[in-house]
C-alpha cells in the first residue's frame, strides 16, 4: 500500500506536468474541437491529461484512472482511483480568459482521500488531505466566517446543454442575486469549489457537474470546514449531479432559497 507521502509526490508531479502544458498553450491555441453544444476540447486538454495519467501510471500501475477526456474506470469499485479534469474551464482556456485549472482528486475505496486543484494563471495550488486539512499554496487555509446570506458572495454554473433551459438557471441567479451580494459564474467548477474553500466566496451551486469536476474541490471544502450536500440535504458523492457547497454558516438559508425559486423540468 502506498504512502500517504508517494500518493501526494505523485500528485503534485503529474500537477506540475499539467501546469507546465497549459501554461505553454495559454493564448496560443488558434483552434479547437466541439464534443458538444458548447462543450470544447483543445489539444491541451489531451496532452495534459496523457501527461497525468503516464505519471500515475509509472508511480502506481494498478490504480484505476478516469478522465475527462479519455474516460476510464469505475470510481465506485476500485481500491485507489485517480480523477481528473486536466483543464476545468476549457471555454475559457479555449478564449484565452482566465478561471481555468487542473483537478486531480484521488478516491481510495469510493472515498475522497486527497484533492489538487492548480491555478496556472494565479500560480495557485489548493491541496486536501483527509483528516489532514486543506491548504492554498502550503498555507491552512479556511472557509469563511459570514454568517448571513445577505453578505455572503455566491457562485454557479451553467451546464453543458443549459441553452434549452435557460429560463430554469435565470430564474434561480435572479432570486438568489437580490438576497445576497451577487453570484457569479467564473466557468471552472474546481475554481469555484476552491474559492469557497479559502474563504472568497460563502456559496457554490449548481446542478449538472461531472465526477471530474469535483473529485478535488469536494474535499478542500470538507478539509477547509464547509459543508457539502445534494439539494436533499444527504452527503454529496461524485455520481450525484446537484449540489450545494457552502461555509457550512449559510447552507440551510441557502437551500430554502434555492429551492423557492425551484421549479423541476
Amino acid at each position: 500500500m502506498p504512502s500517504q507521502r508517494q500518493l501526494k509526490q505523485v500528485m503534485f508531479e503529474a500537477g506540475e506536468a499539467a501546469d507546465r502544458i497549459l501554461c505553454r498553450y495559454y493564448g496560443k491555441l488558434d483552434k479547437f474541437d466541439e464534443k458538444g453544444e458548447a462543450d470544447i476540447v483543445t489539444v491541451a486538454d489531451r496532452q495534459a491529461e496523457r501527461a497525468i495519467f503516464r505519471r500515475v501510471h509509472a508511480a502506481f500501475p494498478d490504480h484505476a484512472f478516469l478522465g475527462e477526456e479519455s474516460g476510464g474506470d469505475d470510481f465506485r469499485h476500485a481500491e485507489y482511483c485517480w480523477v481528473v479534469d486536466p483543464i476545468d474551464g476549457t471555454t475559457n482556456f479555449a478564449h484565452g480568459a482566465l478561471f481555468f485549472s487542473v483537478s486531480i482528486g484521488l478516491l481510495h475505496r469510493g472515498e475522497r482521500l486527497m484533492g489538487l486543484v492548480i491555478d496556472p494563471s494565479r500560480d495557485e495550488w489548493f491541496f486536501a488531505r483527509r483528516g489532514g486539512g486543506a491548504f492554498l499554496s502550503g498555507k491552512r487555509m479556511r472557509v469563511s466566517r459570514v454568517r448571513s446570506l445577505s453578505s455572503s458572495l455566491l457562485v454557479t454554473g451553467f451546464p453543458h446543454g443549459s441553452r434549452r433551459n435557460i429560463g430554469h438557471y435565470m430564474r434561480i441567479i435572479e432570486h438568489m442575486q437580490v438576497r445576497s451580494h451577487g453570484v457569479l459564474r467564473l466557468g471552472s467548477a474546481a475554481i469555484s469549489l476552491a474559492w469557497v474553500a479559502c474563504g472568497r466566496l460563502e456559496v457554490y451551486w449548481d446542478e449538472d457537474v461531472q465526477p471530474w469536476d469535483m473529485a478535488a474541490g469536494l474535499l478542500l471544502i470538507e478539509e477547509a470546514g464547509g459543508r457539502c450536500t445534494r439539494f436533499d440535504r444527504r452527503r454529496m458523492t461524485l455520481d450525484g449531479r446537484q449540489f450545494l457547497t457552502s461555509n457550512g454558516l449559510v447552507h440551510a438559508a441557502t437551500r430554502r432559497e434555492i429551492l423557492k425559486a425551484w421549479e423541476p423540468q
